[in-house]
This record gives structure tokens, C-alpha cells and sequence, in this order.
């Protein structure tokens, strides 16, 4: 039995932006949503920039950014 794996991680979350908001939905389909100006470095990000990020055992993580979003 190996103790790592290779296998890409699966997200299962969706994130999206919208009037200044980032809005998290988990795969059971709660949704939570935070002020955009709880971040500044989200808030002026660029699309690629957003569009960059992993999903965490606590949330998520933007990597071009190296910011954490905690849920």
C-alpha cells in the first residue's frame, strides 16, 4: 500500500467572483461568501491570478497570490 499518491487532487469546491465577493460552493452544495475587501490582494488580482488556486484540507489557496481562504 504506497503512502503517497500521484493522482492529481480532485477540487470540490467551485469558486467564482462576483460584485466584489468570492463565493465558495462545497460539493454538497453550501455556499459561503466573503467580502472581496477582506482580501486586497484577491481584490485586484487578475483573472489568471484568481483562476490559480488548490484546494487545502482548511480551505483553499490562491499560489500566485499566497493567500489561504480558511472554511
Amino acid at each position: 500500500m504506497p503512502l503517497f499518491t500521484s493522482r492529481k487532487q480532485e477540487k470540490k469546491v467551485k469558486v467564482t467572483f462576483s460584485n466584489g465577493l468570492l463565493l465558495v460552493e462545497k460539493d454538497n452544495g453550501k455556499q459561503q461568501v466573503f467580502p472581496l475587501d477582506f482580501f486586497p490582494k484577491l481584490l485586484n488580482a487578475t483573472d489568471e491570478e484568481r483562476e490559480d488556486w488548490t484546494q487545502t484540507d482548511k480551505g483553499i489557496h490562491f499560489n500566485k497570490l499566497d493567500i489561504d481562504v480558511s472554511f
